[in-house]
């Protein structure tokens, strides 16, 4: 009973591998003949599992969707990968999934074998995460999953997308790809109306159901969608954007700005324009401090006031210690 039990459990956990394995597989896996593996798929259906079969020469066995969630396998790599993820979605990454990742993360822990929480708790205990300051924007995870599987089912979407101005307005779009930049989610879409590609801030769109009839995939603007998405977020998310003379050499700029912070573009080996933007003038201030190099901003207006403030203050600052 003990090696029937044993090896159930193997065969669970290669059938939650995406993939389809034939009979001949499992079985050179498990060591046992087809007929023990046919006998061992019914078991594991009787217990709830829905373990879906294809007929045919190339037919196979993988684990499916049921109606209830079973019991699922992880091994050590993938139980620390869990683990480690829920505690970070406990800090409110993702509005509304707190308590839910607490929850789960109770039950994990508690079957958690002790070399395993050690290993996850040394990670956390020399890891220090940065403080969210709260002005970042919160998604709900609900839509989340929704652009995933408009994503996955290559549905059309329309939604209400409302702009920096917060101006709204209904777009109709092909969703491809959901990216994480930063504190912020953003949809890679074919814009149907405007004939190109697009990238939206999902804390801005308000969906609108039911979704579109499936659409033809089309080639990406871009095999990295990441550093695409770069090049692009300025357009997409930015409510201050300026363009900057650096007296610096390019490189030199790149290296102390992150690529979520701009672009820079050589003019000769000791200057540089960098293409940059924020969603305050505050933060805006901040970036072109961290250059470390002399700069000369034209525009925009609230930029420039915001930088007046900011010279007089720091010339306040020092004025007593140059008495």
């Amino acid at each position: 009973m003990l090696e029937t039990s044993a090896r159930l459990l193997r065969l669970l956990s290669l059938l939650q591998s995406p993939r389809d394995w034939t009979g001949a597989e499992l079985a050179e896996r498990l060591g046992v003949s087809g007929r023990t593996v046919r006998a061992d798929v019914e078991r594991l259906r009787a217990l709830g599992y829905p373990v879906q079969a294809t007929r045919g020469a190339i037919g196979g066995y993988r684990l499916g969707a049921g109606a209830a969630l079973p019991p699922l396998l992880l091994d050590d790599e993938e139980a620390v990968a869990v683990t480690v993820g829920l505690r970070t979605a406990t800090g409110g990454a993702i509005a509304g999934i707190e308590e839910a990742s607490l929850r789960a993360l109770a039950k994990l822990e508690q079957v958690l074998p002790s070399r395993l929480r050690r290993r996850v708790n040394a990670l956390q205990a020399y890891t220090v995460p940065v403080p969210r300051d709260g002005t970042g924007p919160s998604v709900d995870p609900s839509v989340l999953t929704d652009l995933a599987a408009v994503c996955r089912d290559r549905e059309r979407l329309r939604f209400d997308y409302r702009d920096h101005a917060g101006a709204t307005a209904l777009r109709a779009v092909e969703p491809y790809r959901l990216v994480n930049w930063g504190r912020r989610w953003y949809l890679l879409a074919w814009d149907v109306d405007r004939a190109d590609w697009r990238t939206f801030r999902v804390d801005r769109m308000r969906l609108r159901t039911p979704t579109g009839p499936r659409f033809t995939p089309r080639d990406l603007p871009d095999e990295d969608v990441a550093a695409y998405l770069s090049s692009r977020v300025s357009a997409a998310a930015w409510r201050y954007r300026a363009q900057v003379t650096v007296h610096a050499p390019a490189d030199a700029v790149a290296e102390r700005i992150g690529p979520a912070a701009g672009t820079v573009e050589r003019v000769d080996e000791r200057t540089c324009v960098l293409h940059t933007g924020a969603d305050t003038v505050e933060a805006l201030g901040v970036h072109l401090g961290l250059l470390d190099a002399d700069f000369t901003v034209t525009g925009p207006p609230e930029l420039l006031e915001h930088l007046r403030r900011l010279a007089g203050r720091y010339t306040r600052a020092t004025a007593r210690a140059a008495e």
